[in-house]
């Protein structure tokens, strides 16, 4: 099988290329490789299946969250989409399969719901945005060509993502919970993102919403106990809400303070395995 791999940097989208390798696909990279206008006048390469993986950080602590910031984030996530969706539709033999990246910020935050794929769309700024995500990708949803939409978790890895921003803080001792801690923690170690988008390109019956997060209930506290035991050092200051808020901002400090309960519900039943269920062992792969 030949995929089409939008994004192709970072630590996610090297997860999911080394796989396609692994599992003997082939991958054209776009669009390091090939330039967003390159692909607009001549369309999208011959290939079995396209995956999306492109959209900005909206949590970077150095982009200050005013509306240039988050116009920049959008355009990031929904202009690619829309150029995918858009080069699939007028394509006359066109992919089998369309996979594209979403978010787990779809749904509202909260300290108490917990959420499988049929849950509601939330309301703030991340969920509206997932819902346009997932929108636009659906237009190229045919019948020669399923969709599925993958909403990730906190993705956990050695070269990106809470482990790459957090290493050092807690390295040096100064590690500890955000906020009361009692908040939900929805990880995902990347192999698992990586396996999730083969998953649904290799099994036919396999489109619509999958949670990419893994299974079980873990919080806050449960993330930062497992992290600093990892890396034998202790995890005892906290990080005050006022502070989240005022390094993030107050709409994107709701993210980090309340969190989400995500369940993989319809990702298990389509035949899905976790390679990580266990966040112990899922953090110790990473830091070991």
């Amino acid at each position: 099988m030949h995929v089409f791999v939008a994004g192709g940097s970072g630590f996610v989208e090297y997860a999911v290329c080394k796989l396609l390798q692994e599992r003997g696909h082939t991958w054209t990279a776009g669009p390091n490789k090939v330039s967003w206008s390159e692909l607009m006048e001549n369309g999208l390469p011959e290939c079995d299946a396209v995956i999306n993986l492109c959209g900005g950080n909206p949590f970077d602590p150095m982009k200050k969250w005013n509306e240039e910031f988050k116009d920049e984030i959008i355009k990031s996530i929904v202009e690619p989409n829309s150029n995918i969706a858009k080069l699939i539709s007028d394509m006359n033999q066109p992919p089998k399969v369309f996979v594209s990246a979403s978010a787990v910020g779809f749904y509202p935050p909260s300290t108490s719901a917990e959420y499988t794929e049929g849950g509601p769309a939330g309301t703030d700024f991340f969920a509206r945005l997932s819902v346009d995500w997932e929108n636009i990708a659906m237009q190229a949803r045919s019948d020669k060509t399923r969709v599925s939409l993958v909403r990730i978790g906190v993705a956990l890895g050695k070269d990106g993502g809470v482990i790459k921003q957090m290493k050092l803080p807690f390295y040096l001792g100064l590690g500890g919970v955000i906020g009361s801690g009692e908040q939900f923690f929805p990880w995902i170690h990347v192999d698992d993102i990586a396996g999730i988008f083969i998953h649904v390109i290799e099994n036919d019956h396999v489109e619509g919403v999958l949670n990419a997060a893994a299974p079980g209930v873990t919080t806050n506290h449960d993330f930062t106990k497992a992290f600093a035991a990892a890396l034998w050092r202790p995890s005892i200051f906290p990080l005050p809400e006022f502070i989240v808020k005022a390094m993030f901002g107050s709409e994107r400090a709701v993210v980090f303070l309340e969190g989400y309960n995500v369940q993989p519900k319809r990702t298990l039943e389509s035949g899905y395995t976790f390679k990580y269920t266990s966040l112990t062992d899922a953090i110790n792969d990473i830091v070991l």
